[in-house]
């Protein structure tokens, strides 16, 4: 197993619980993980440790236009307790890089050479062909008025309409604290932190909450483009990250058991759906920033069943096909031709 994020950690623990004989390759194994980590509540497997759930929300709200509640469970974990929750115990650990990884061996940077059945899930590294999401966010204590937003693109950030968006994510961490995050959630390039900072700054103030400058802060930056699924690779390193949304913690949980068994995730329908929601990832770039929350406005206002067939699994092609065509005729005129232009200029490439 080479690399120890959620992904590479997950595939570890459950083909431990199989009786599988385990080494694990990561330059830090102990590493901490910092980020948050959220997921639908319907995504996560049953193995799963229900401790590692920090707050859930039935019904969070998301803001585009107007105000639209999601009809689902929004799970926000408890970061330490899921690392710690997927257990290593009788794993062989080799704090060292791999830097040659085929299907049945590795090398490492020290010379060493692991044989096996071989995971990769060192995750991507950054470039600028590759879009991004970005997002700055505070910690602050909780008044118990606070709203759960997946999405709040309202323009009350500072930013100017044609400026590259940015919307709000708003989430409870705890019983007493919620976290407020300005959110880039695609470019090429992304917004800067500090861009973030003010718009979130400029928000904040605007609804009337005030900071005092010492608040935790969480700084997000990580590829929405890239990964390639296949056999042996495996988290965002395998192309599980949803284009749309950025998340991939969720699928990966779901999808180790697969992984362990010797199964495949990216099933000739699986492919097909990664496919499609690329070319949504590519329209939603080429769309005027005014036009972004329109945009969402459409996309929260299509049925709670194809809202999740896009947003959720892995392979459900019919779902995510009708998804897409409601929204494309759902959308208004300007910007169905935006997505045409967008999906027909990738094809000539």
């Amino acid at each position: 197993m080479c690399g120890l994020g959620p992904a590479g950690r997950a595939v570890a623990h459950r083909a431990l619980a199989a009786g599988r004989t385990v080494t694990v390759i990561d330059p830090n194994p102990d590493r901490v993980w910092t980020p948050t980590y959220a997921a639908w509540g319907d995504e996560l497997p049953g193995w799963l440790d229900a401790g590692v759930i920090a707050a859930a929300i039935d019904g969070p709200m998301a803001w585009a236009v107007a105000e639209h509640r999601i009809d689902r469970s929004y799970q926000v974990f408890d970061t330490a307790a899921l690392q710690s929750s997927l257990t290593l115990h009788g794993a062989k650990v080799i704090a060292d890089r791999a830097v040659e990884v085929h299907a049945r061996s590795v090398r490492t940077a020290s010379g060493l050479t692991c044989t096996g059945q071989v995971v990769d899930a060192r995750g991507l590294a950054r470039s600028p062909r590759r879009a991004e999401q970005t997002a700055y966010g505070v910690v602050v204590e909780r008044t118990g008025l606070e709203p759960t937003l997946f999405m709040d693109w309202r323009p009350d950030n500072g930013a100017d309409p044609d400026d590259p968006p940015s919307f709000l994510y708003a989430i409870p961490l705890s019983a007493d604290t919620v976290l407020f995050e300005e959110t880039c959630l695609a470019g090429r390039p992304a917004l800067a932190p500090q861009v973030l900072r003010r718009r979130l700054e400029h928000r904040l103030r605007a609804r009337g909450i005030a900071l005092t400058g010492t608040e935790p802060v969480e700084r997000v930056r990580f590829p929405v483009q890239g990964g390639t699924p296949g056999r042996g690779r495996f988290g965002a390193a395998g192309g599980l990250t949803h284009p749309a949304t950025g998340y991939s913690v969720a699928a990966a949980l779901a999808a180790a058991d697969t992984v362990v068994a010797g199964g495949t995730v990216w099933t000739p329908r699986a492919r097909a759906v990664a496919a499609l929601r690329r070319a949504g990832l590519r329209a939603l770039l080429a769309l005027p920033p005014r036009e972004i929350p329109v945009f969402f406005e459409t996309f929260f206002g299509l049925p709670a069943p194809l809202q999740y067939s896009y947003l959720s699994g892995l392979d459900d092609l019919r779902g995510t096909v009708a998804a897409m065509r409601a929204l494309f005729a759902d959308l208004p005129p300007n910007l169905r031709r935006a997505v045409v232009t967008s999906v027909v200029g990738a094809g000539r490439r």
